[in-house]
């Protein structure tokens, strides 16, 4: 695909240091998810980042999952993974599995015993925890540390046969107890699970951690440069080792860069995993997930996503983005995509007393003001009309030029209406509103003899077509500043508001995923997943304005 991948950043900078110097014939990169749970936001700016710098300098880009912990993967994962690559615009050169290369990582495993390198360890996961030390202690070597290479190898290929059971042992590589970073002491390389792998089925019940498993596969695949966020910084010796140490003929460079993340969002796939399983969200793809699947749902589009990815850049410090940021990206580019149509999502009923009964006529209104190739509609108009009931007030404040008893306004793309009658019911409440039109004040005539200030729009009663709008709020109220509150309890109650209003009958035939800017409400999807032929389902992607200004210098 073309990029559009071209601004300086630090790795990119390295990219071409090491084709100037001849380090590097061939870029190849890759995309290495967990397949256990679905892709993020914050993914995309690693996809994008990964893929795009590899098409820039005409290298290869590999999709490989890194599945090496059976019981939390699943194929619904690997499937839902790819889905989200190929939507987002992306094409990988290779797709790989880590558990395709779980041979080689025993072989190499067994190598490093045979080196002397690493052993078997009984101790618990609280022992080991407890013997590896602070940050400010040393760690201290655990009894089996100078088991022999034999019995390693014995035992080792015991655990391969499934003779202990899970946790019981461990296989740890030998580096340095007292080392100031913790990564470096002793860390575990292989554990025990009798868990059935979605790829490999019951073939193994050793698996490879993933700091082992991780710099292997690079460089089985000959990665060049092995792009990862910040939190990997401290695990890059234990990298460079791992490859040396098991004597790969590729030695990958792993560089890091500040992971995404966006204020009111969650970023932690766990955390995304708790929302699922506790029925806080209507599963993955609910729109108010973070997750490329529920951005897709709710409208965002793949040009939007890569777009914004490219605008947050790549930095070597960790920083917080506007969610506003985000947005800005999707008006954008929606603004010109969008045709306009009319919605009411809160109906009150207008009865236009003085229009003929039994008639009608439909009236020529434009699909999008700013894009005259757009064409016009013909929406019918006749003496029952539904507007939106904050369009009316009984008694309003100052300022307030939409209708109200005695105030008259402008129908879009229709007549001047004055409101003469308010029906209410027997507490009070407003029923439907009476109002006279003027049949000379026809939108596109010409009409001159008098200004309105306010102009509301319309769906006519008896060919409103009825739907469902769904109003979407920040999911989580403020993440950042409640750290000490459980992350459940940060839920926003009112992050989800069901509307059941009345659209143009021209909607009768949306399709699923189309969009459409609603006049005063914003930008709407079709929903994929619950619109029927019996029922229309929108979700308001975003509100038309916003104050963010992309900073372009």
């Amino acid at each position: 695909m073309s990029t559009e991948f071209s601004s300086s950043n630090f790795i990119k900078n390295i990219v071409i240091s090491d084709l100037d110097s001849g380090k590097h014939n061939e870029i190849i990169t890759r995309f290495p998810p967990e397949p256990n749970g679905y892709l993020h936001i914050g993914h995309a700016k690693s996809i994008v980042l990964n893929f795009e710098l590899a098409d820039e300098f005409k290298g290869k880009t590999n999709l490989r999952f890194d599945d090496t912990n059976p019981t939390k993967e699943d194929t619904e994962y690997v499937e839902s993974i790819k889905e989200d690559v190929k939507w987002l615009g992306f094409d990988w050169d290779n797709l790989y599995f880590a558990s395709n290369y779980f041979e080689e990582m025993y072989n190499r495993a067994i190598l490093l015993i045979k080196k002397g390198k690493a052993y078997v360890c009984d101790l618990t996961p609280e022992e080991i925890r407890e013997y590896r030390g602070t940050l400010k202690d040393p760690g201290k070597e655990s009894p089996c540390r100078n088991r022999s290479i034999e019995e390693n190898l014995n035992l080792f290929e015991k655990m391969r046969k499934g003779e202990f059971k899970d946790g019981e042992k461990v296989l740890r590589a030998k580096i340095d107890m007292n080392s100031p970073n913790i990564n470096m002491r002793d860390p575990i390389i292989y554990r025990i699970s009798h868990s059935e792998h979605h790829n490999t089925g019951s073939k193994w019940c050793v698996y490879p951690m993933y700091d082992f498993a991780h710099p292997l596969e690079d460089a089985i695949e000959g990665i060049t440069h092995s792009i990862c966020t910040l939190e990997f910084e401290d695990h890059r010796p234990l990298y460079d080792w791992i490859v040396k140490e098991c004597e790969m003929e590729c030695a990958p460079q792993q560089i890091e860069f500040a992971r995404l993340n966006i204020t009111n969002t969650v970023m932690s796939k766990r955390k995304l995993k708790l929302l699922v399983d506790e029925n806080v969200v209507d599963g993955w793809d609910d729109p108010r997930m973070p997750t490329i699947a529920g951005l897709r749902r709710r409208g965002y589009t793949s040009e939007s996503i890569r777009n914004f990815c490219r605008a947050i850049g790549v930095a070597k410090a960790n920083s917080l983005v506007d969610d506003a940021m985000l947005e800005h990206f999707i008006r954008e580019d929606l603004h010109d995509k969008t045709l306009r149509t009319m919605a009411i999502l809160r109906p009150l009923k207008l009865v236009i007393t003085n229009y003929p009964e039994n008639e009608e006529e439909l009236l020529e209104i434009e699909n999008n003001p700013d894009d005259e190739n757009a064409g016009k509609r013909q929406v019918p108009f006749g003496r029952e009309i539904y507007i939106e009931q904050e369009d009316f007030m009984e008694n309003p404040p100052k300022k307030y030029f939409r209708l109200f008893p005695g105030n008259e306004v402008r129908l879009k793309g229709a007549y001047f209406v004055k409101c003469n009658e308010v029906i209410k019911d027997e507490e009070g409440n407003v029923l439907e509103i009476h109002c006279t039109y003027d049949p000379e004040t026809k939108s596109g005539t010409g009409f001159t003899g008098r200004k309105v200030k306010g102009t509301i729009h319309w769906v006519n009663a008896k060919h409103a077509i009825p739907a469902e709008f769904r109003l979407y709020d920040h999911l989580i109220l403020d993440e950042n500043s409640e750290e000490e509150k459980h992350f459940l309890e940060q839920i926003n109650p009112n992050s989800l508001e069901v509307l059941n209003g009345f659209v143009e009958p021209n909607m009768i035939d949306a399709k699923s995923e189309e969009k459409f800017q609603f006049f005063r409400h914003g930008y709407f999807n079709v929903d994929p997943k619950d619109t029927k032929n019996e029922k229309l389902v929108f979700n308001r992607i975003v509100s038309l304005k916003s104050s963010f200004k992309l900073d372009k210098k």
